[in-house]
């Protein structure tokens, strides 16, 4: 990503780093823990990208974006995004979040329905007792920080893809994930953490049937970082919305399937 292709707006105590490619509607992306607006498969970007205008938001603290130090939670993440929607001017857009930028995309939804269009969920849950959460072992993985960021690299790798396909995804992707993990604030992930920590605790599962804006949930069937039983849990909880289950996808499955995923969520975001 090119540094002169960034934006920062003033949000409370926060500067928020975005991007906008692309013509179209407005889509904004909320990515997951730990990621950045460069961390997207990039031809699942540009698929994107060719049917919308896509406005790619860093979270306080991370890529670029800076903070206070304080502790946060999702609905502060939440109101950040709604901020940088209304100082660009948007009546209404439509948001997609992948993992824990699908909490923030709920908790917007919720918060600020005025303001959306339509919604994409991918590989999130609701939140609360509800929720189906990963193993000890998985949430672990995800937060470990020890070792070579290569050897991070690899280590989240084959959290985020199926076994058979995680060695291959290392091979051409490990030094760039590596490289970005090597930026990464260990204080900042551990704020994030305690944030999605308090959102298992509390979410908005019992506020989503008040969400009356198209909906669409996908997930990959074999996610074991947030299982795909709770796509299944959404979709009956939220009326209306659509669901589509990805066979062999894991949690970031939007890199297995980018064309097929992409032209979904162009075709549910042009029908009116």
């Amino acid at each position: 990503m090119e540094a002169q292709s960034l934006t920062t707006v003033a949000v409370d105590g926060a500067q928020i780093v975005y991007r906008r490619i692309g013509k179209g509607r407005p889509l904004l992306l909320l990515n997951g823990f730990g990621a950045t607006s460069a961390d997207w498969d990039p031809f699942f970007i540009d698929r994107l990208a060719s049917c919308n205008e896509l406005i790619l938001l860093n979270n306080r603290g991370i890529g670029g974006s800076t903070d206070n130090g304080q502790s946060f939670d999702v609905e502060k993440l939440a109101d950040d995004t709604a901020q940088v929607i209304e100082n660009l001017d948007i009546d209404r857009a439509s948001v997609l979040g992948w993992s824990m930028g699908g909490f923030i995309a709920q908790a917007f939804a919720v918060k600020y329905a005025d303001r959306f269009h339509k919604l994409v969920l991918l590989s999130t849950d609701s939140g609360g007792v509800e929720a189906d959460l990963a193993s000890p072992h998985i949430w672990s993985g995800l937060l470990d920080t020890s070792g070579t960021p290569n050897e991070q690299a690899r280590r989240l790798l084959f959290l985020l893809f199926p076994r058979d396909v995680a060695e291959s995804f290392y091979r051409r992707f490990g030094d760039v994930v590596a490289a970005a993990r090597a930026q990464l604030s260990v204080e900042l992930l551990n704020r994030q953490a305690d944030a999605m920590d308090a959102w298992h605790r509390n979410g908005v599962a019992g506020q989503l049937r008040e969400i009356r804006m198209p909906v669409l949930i996908a997930a990959g069937t074999e996610d074991i970082v947030i299982p795909a039983s709770n796509a299944l849990k959404l979709a009956n909880a939220i009326p209306g919305a659509w669901l589509a289950q990805f066979p062999h996808g894991a949690h970031a499955f939007m890199a297995q399937y980018p064309r097929a995923l992409a032209d979904l969520i162009n075709t549910f975001l042009a029908i009116e």
